[in-house]
């Protein structure tokens, strides 16, 4: 069966369930340095622009030397998602914190580094699970969290994807959004010109609301005001 072929139930395509190769010998790279060279050139380029041969030539070693410690652009990708989510590394419990303070701490340092590196928002919907060192310690964080507040089995797993998807959902939505003030105006006008027939958003100002991180704030207010209602029932 064909490598990327999602049908095969007993291929192993993440590199973080792969073995590691041993290396033989002193490597003129090493996985951390492929690891930050991959995450510049993402920032400057954008992820349609990685390609391996692309990174090898940053790292200005030969493409041989970059295959040993990775196989595909894939594997590149999910090191470079990972490292983000290590800048996000949350306190951890304890200091007298609320439940709440700690989800609030995990999801907003999420968000933060999302929007540090835009290239990465819109890769939680790619089909390869994250599974990383660094994302699993905030999944923890996060988890470890609702458990404490009182969820468990089915709740926890609501409580756990409705939060994830909101602070991803968030940050893709803030790094993707391109329109320009000229667009802005013109599309409103239009809106007001069919007040009849969109009346909510002629008079509420749609394509001017662009306050990502006031929304951001108040929909996870929302959220956990929700999550502790369920919890008191």
């Amino acid at each position: 069966m064909a490598e990327d072929d999602p049908g095969s139930d007993t291929e192993v395509r993440s590199v973080w369930l792969r073995r590691r190769r041993t290396a033989r010998g002193e490597q003129p790279l090493t996985l951390p340095r492929i690891v930050e060279a991959a995450v510049d050139l993402l920032d400057d380029e954008g992820i349609d622009r990685l390609t391996m041969r692309r990174l090898a030539e940053r790292l200005q070693a030969g493409a041989p030397s970059l295959y040993w410690h990775v196989d595909t652009k894939d594997d590149v990708i999910d090191l470079a998602v990972d490292a983000i989510f290590g800048t996000a590394s949350p306190a951890g419990a304890g200091g007298g914190r609320s439940w709440r303070d700690e989800v609030t701490e995990v999801l907003t340092g999420w968000r933060a580094a999302l929007l540090r590196h835009p290239w990465a928002a819109a890769l939680p919907a790619r089909q390869r699970p994250t599974i990383g060192p660094n994302f699993l310690a905030g999944m923890e964080a996060l988890q470890a969290a609702l458990t404490r507040a009182g969820f468990e089995g089915r709740g926890l797993s609501a409580a756990t994807w409705v939060l994830y998807n909101h602070v991803m959902g968030s940050a893709a939505s803030q790094s993707a959004l391109r329109i320009s003030p000229e667009e802005r105006r013109v599309g409103q006008e239009q809106l007001l010109a069919q007040r009849d027939r969109y009346p909510t958003l002629a008079g509420n100002g749609y394509l001017y609301d662009d306050d990502f991180d006031g929304s951001y704030r108040t929909g996870l207010d929302y959220l956990l005001d929700g999550l502790e209602a369920q919890l008191d029932r």
